[in-house]
């Protein structure tokens, strides 16, 4: 519990770092070459935390590496949370962590519909999550 990917900025700087993007770049360069007729790729990402930072920096590279390639992304949020919770007050912190979900949510919808092919929200929720 110590939210260290919380916000879109954090995933996204994680994948900047050279190593950790060359290691990617590597592992997705396998997985490729064993492909015999490779076709696109599926990225599912929660949009809900740091991971959309991390999910759209993923799909900028996949974009930039195989431009022929479709990219279909599952951007996924959870549902809804117990009756009870969202029945009391929301406290501060409460707050402050659902400011980080809209936007984490925001940005991660547009800089993944920017490098999909075709990018489809996922929750249970009508709201995607965010009250």
């Amino acid at each position: 519990d110590c939210d260290v990917l919380e916000a879109f900025g954090q995933g996204e700087s994680l994948l900047r770092d050279p190593g950790c993007a060359e290691e990617l770049e590597d592992r997705l360069r396998f997985y490729a070459e064993e492909c015999d007729f490779l076709q696109g790729f599926q990225v599912l990402c929660d949009l809900h935390s740091g991971f959309s930072g991390v999910g759209a920096k993923a799909t900028e590279l996949l974009h930039d590496e195989y431009s022929g390639k479709g990219i279909l992304s599952w951007g996924l949020a959870p549902g809804r949370s117990d009756a009870a919770r969202l029945e009391s007050p929301p406290l501060p912190q409460d707050c402050q962590k659902n400011l980080y979900r809209v936007m984490n949510t925001a940005l991660g919808i547009v800089r993944l519909s920017a490098h999909s092919s075709l990018l489809c929200p996922l929750s249970l929720s009508g709201s995607l999550g965010v009250r």
